[in-house]
Parts: C-alpha cells; structure tokens; sequence
C-alpha cells in the first residue's frame, strides 16, 4: 500500500470514529478543501470544520452515524475515496445518506494538499430539508445560501477555540 493511501485510510477511519484530530493531523498547513457547502484554504479551517461536524454528530446523533468507505486508490501526487455517510442532519433532525466521491492531492511530505468531495447537492438538500431541499435545492442561489450559512457557523465554532 503507498503511504499517501495510508494517510487516506486513516483519515477515513478516524472520521468513522468521529476523531476529528487525527484527521486534522492528515492536512499540510496550506491544505484547501472543497465541497457544495465549504470552501475552504488552510488546516486551521479545514480541521475546525471537521471537529464542529464530529462535535455535533456525538453531542446530538451519535446512534445514527455511520461512514463507510473504499476504492481507495494514492500515489505520490493525488488520491481517490468513494465514501458514504449515514447521520441525522442537526438542523432538521431528518436522516441523510450522503455519497460521496473524494479527489486528493498530497505535498511531498505525504500531507493532503488539496481534498475535493463531490456530491449531489439536489440529493443531498432534498434528504436534510425535505420538501424545501426538494423545491430549491437544485438552484445556485440556495447553494450560496447554504454556503454562507456553513461558513458562518464555522466562523462562529472556531470564535469559541483558542
């Protein structure tokens, strides 16, 4: 197995257990990483969103999360996942079954430079927030609201760490 599909399984293993740490550890420090709700350009934002994500699904649904993942695929330069999330989704308390496709690039020192995950925002709104997913969730301007709302309560969690 390459290192860099070593770092990519013990990402994903550590994001099964909700250990959030371990997966900050995964980012260089001008790692960036993307999907429709985050866009996001160093450790510090990118490991603060994933321990706001892990925080909230063990203080709220803990007994409904669930990751699975595979295909995983490195080399030197860039990485694949295919994973799939099972959890209630805060906001609404409705259960979500996210697929995603995750896209990876990795510094020389083995390190994610760049995460990309990939999902059917349609999909995934119309699963969260039901009959108002289902209605908006196909339209750029919805998504830009989504994305401002996630950027503010990012900006909110990691106000409150040192």
């Amino acid at each position: 197995m390459h290192p860099n599909e070593q770092t990519l399984t013990r990402f994903y293993t550590a994001f099964a257990a909700l250990d959030a740490d371990t997966m900050g550890r995964c980012y260089a420090e001008d790692a960036t990483f993307s999907d429709p709700a985050f866009t996001l350009y160093n450790r510090r934002d990118v490991a603060g969103m994933w321990h706001m994500l892990c925080d909230a699904t063990r203080a709220k649904n803990r007994q409904d999360w669930r990751l699975e993942f595979k295909d995983v695929r490195a080399d030197a330069r860039s990485g694949h996942v295919h994973w799939e999330a099972h959890y209630r989704f805060s906001v609404s308390n409705r259960l979500v079954h996210n697929i995603i496709e995750a896209e990876f690039t990795f510094n020389p020192d083995g390190l994610i430079a760049s995460h990309q995950d990939s999902f059917d925002f349609w999909r995934w709104s119309r699963q969260a927030l039901g009959l108002g997913g289902w209605v908006l969730g196909w339209s750029a301007r919805f998504r830009k609201q989504v994305q401002a709302q996630t950027h503010a309560a990012l900006q909110r969690y990691l106000a409150d760490k040192p």
